[in-house]
């Protein structure tokens, strides 16, 4: 560990020595008041001013902790939120790289095995050797979904797209993609938070919505990335703070919003679907570029 520096070490020295001053400004001024009322005599002008001096150290102490503790809301939440991605992406990496290969390693060994049965452990070896293909497709499958790889490589578009097939490849769920615009310079952060966004979207339909029909559509505007979700399952109420009420998806979809400055809206009733509205604002340096529209939009 490297010693602390110079600088850290004069201003903590200069912190304590402002916090002994005001302790000492507070004693000898309740000393001072305590022998006035025990006189019953006048309270002097040096007085007055050692106990203005004596709260205006309180006051900037007060202050100074105040500010130390203090945690600002969205910063809290982009905290949590990259914890929370690189605990995944570790998960992710421990299924992909151990359990997957590990699996891997028994598929290989069993058709080794499988050569050398005789005829009657044939159908055995075959039932094994078709759960361990379920089994690696499924790590495979939530190592996708703990670490979409492909959104750096394919972008945002053709990874729900992925993500939409596969999840929905074994629903009665008509499905729909729309994006009439190419959606190049997005920054990592808002295309992860925006598939977050949509991946826990569908998964809360297949949980609880009961829906036919989901309608997804991505447009860049002049304002910024605009992701609606919108399906005709059987709705709820959402509440005013989804983290107070137990609705844990709908309150990580805020802090998802809010840590990149965006905002979104959830519009849901009993019987007629629910639709969410996200739009994540260009960054102030593309802003003015992000207003005119892109050479290359379809």
């Amino acid at each position: 560990m490297l010693p602390p520096s110079n600088s850290s070490l004069r201003r903590c020295s200069r912190a304590t020595m402002l916090r002994w001053a005001t302790a000492l400004l507070c004693v000898v001024s309740l000393v001072a008041n305590l022998l006035l009322c025990v006189g019953s005599l006048a309270m002097p002008a040096s007085l007055l001013v050692l106990q203005v001096l004596a709260m205006l150290g309180v006051a900037w102490h007060l202050r100074l902790g105040a500010r130390s503790i203090s945690l600002r809301p969205a910063e809290l939440a982009d905290r949590m939120l990259k914890v929370q991605e690189g605990e995944r992406q570790h998960l992710s990496r421990e299924l992909h790289d151990d359990i997957g290969q590990l699996l891997t390693a028994a598929k290989l060994q069993l058709e080794w095995l499988q050569r050398r049965m005789p005829g009657e452990l044939q159908a055995h070896c075959s039932t094994l050797r078709a759960t361990l293909e379920d089994s690696l497709g499924k790590v495979r499958d939530v190592s996708a979904l703990l670490n979409p790889r492909q959104l750096a490589s394919l972008g945002l578009e053709a990874s729900l797209r992925a993500h939409l097939v596969r999840t929905l490849a074994n629903s009665e769920v008509h499905w729909s993609l729309e994006c009439h615009q190419r959606l190049g310079g997005i920054s990592e952060e808002v295309a992860m938070a925006a598939f977050r966004i949509t991946q826990e979207a569908v998964t809360n339909m297949l949980r609880h919505a009961q829906a036919r029909n989901l309608t997804i559509r991505l447009q860049r505007s002049p304002a910024g990335l605009a992701l609606s979700i919108h399906d005709d399952g059987l709705g709820f109420i959402p509440a005013s703070n989804p983290a107070e009420a137990g609705q844990r998806g709908m309150a990580g979809m805020q802090e998802r919003a809010t840590a990149l400055n965006g905002n979104l809206d959830i519009t849901s009733q009993l019987g007629l679907g629910t639709r969410i509205e996200v739009l994540f604002p260009w960054p102030p340096r593309t802003h003015e570029r992000a207003r005119t529209p892109a050479s290359d939009d379809l």
